[in-house]
């Protein structure tokens, strides 16, 4: 295990759906931030006053330390959005030596210091008391638009430049997994479990247990060409391991290094798989209680198991980007971009160097999702982006419409795989199951 991997379980896979047609968002980076200064420059030094009237020198307060330059205004709402979640990079970042300083375009010093109170800023604010087409500071940092965001290394050069808040946190992540690695605490087993076309491959994540000491499980459901391993799933795993919970991952028939060939996979045969899974864990002494998690096509599959299971023996679902789409896509007859008759499909329709089985289609185009997964009645969880064009979020909206009191996080201009911050994605599920499955 690598020393980012390690490292980020002690602060909290991209299961690929194999499309090619994937239109990525446009990087707003690419129209806002191309005149603010570049890596690998020194930050220019400056004096401000801060909060107090006292004037300040950025050379000072930075010295030997990565720093956040955090460019905002009272007056700007964009700002103002992003100002919560800036204060929560601050809270985790802060311990590890990683010094933040707010630079505000208030022309008024009132309405900075009221936004500084409201929103719980507690790190270094500092202003020329001037808007930004006037400011000194923003000429010398190539500031055009607001909020933009700094950091720089120990030496005061730029590592990166943004108008991205999850740009910012990704790369500090990654930066801190090297400075500050940490240690995996359990063990990992590999396992084969009996599926619905021959053997499953798996792979069990579990905290050290006293002899007799139980613990819950999470099974995690990997998306459509995709398999157990990657980004997503291994940062979740090792999160919840990390904080006493198991994990059990595996490949679906015809995927990774289970049996069966892909041709033959279906969505109900993958339930069945998962349904074989979920027994298998029932079974394991030190299992106290069960959770499943899906992303993508395993996030239908989730759906439809928990509906499918007995009252009680799920204690908590976490869908990310559930394709519900996949039953209109058999109906349009058109899969992953690939178009075929849906009232007559051929023996296999090639997507990219896979062939999708007739039986895929055929089981999709009357495929009972939210019916089946409305049976559940436990705790659930969804997560979204607004940039996904593979399966847009109103899919995941409808399971929480279906799933009174469920919660539902949709996550602004974000991809089907959260490759806009994959970490902050995989926080947000660690912490939900934390919360249910944990005392």
């Amino acid at each position: 295990m690598n020393a980012k991997k390690i490292w980020l379980v002690a602060l909290w896979s991209l299961a690929a759906v194999g499309v090619n047609a994937q239109f990525m968002p446009t990087d707003a980076d690419s129209k806002y931030a191309t005149q603010l200064l570049k890596p690998g420059v020194s930050a220019p030094d400056f004096k401000a006053q801060d909060l107090a009237g006292k004037t300040k020198k950025l050379s000072k307060l930075i010295k030997g330390k990565y720093t956040v330059l955090d460019f905002w205004a009272s007056w700007c709402p964009d700002c103002r959005k992003d100002l919560p979640q800036m204060k929560q990079i601050y809270e985790k970042f802060a311990p590890l030596d990683v010094q933040f300083v707010g630079i505000s375009f208030d022309d008024k010093t009132e309405s900075w210091q009221k936004a500084v109170e409201q929103y719980g800023l507690s790190y270094p604010q500092l202003s020329e008391g001037k808007r930004m087409r006037e400011s000194e500071v923003a000429n010398m940092y190539g500031v055009k638009w607001i909020p933009s965001m700094m950091l720089l290394d120990k030496e005061g050069k730029v590592v990166l430049s943004t108008v991205l808040i999850d740009k910012l946190e990704k790369t500090l992540t990654e930066i801190m997994a090297k400075e500050h690695p940490a240690v995996l605490r359990g063990e990992t087993q590999f396992q084969t479990i009996d599926g619905s076309k021959g053997a499953l491959s798996a792979i069990i994540q579990k905290p050290i247990l006293e002899q007799g000491q139980q613990c819950p499980m999470v099974i995690m459901c990997h998306g459509f060409s995709g398999n157990k391993n990657g980004d997503l799933f291994e940062l979740i795993a090792d999160s919840l391991m990390n904080n006493g919970i198991a994990t059990l991952r595996f490949d679906f028939n015809g995927h990774g290094e289970s049996d069966g060939p892909f041709v033959e996979m279906t969505v109900p045969n993958e339930i069945e798989d998962a349904l074989k899974v979920i027994a298998y864990a029932r079974d394991l002494r030190y299992v106290s209680q069960l959770a499943i998690m899906g992303h993508s096509q395993g996030g239908v599959v989730a759906s439809m198991v928990a509906g499918k299971v007995q009252p009680g023996d799920l204690k908590a679902v976490a869908l990310m980007a559930p394709a519900a789409v996949l039953r209109d896509d058999a109906i349009r007859g058109n899969t992953m971009g690939v178009s075929y008759d849906p009232l007559d499909p051929p023996e296999y329709v090639n997507i990219g160097p896979l062939k999708l089985g007739r039986d895929y289609i055929k089981t999709a185009f009357s495929l009972p999702i939210y019916e089946t997964a409305q049976q559940y009645h436990g705790d659930a969880l969804i997560v979204h982006g607004t940039a996904d064009r593979v399966v847009p979020y109103t899919y995941g909206e409808r399971y929480h419409q279906i799933w009174p009191g469920s919660q539902i996080v949709i996550l602004d201009a974000y991809d089907h795989g959260f490759s806009q911050n994959v970490y902050r994605a995989a926080d947000i599920v660690s912490k939900y199951f934390i919360s249910k499955l944990l005392p």
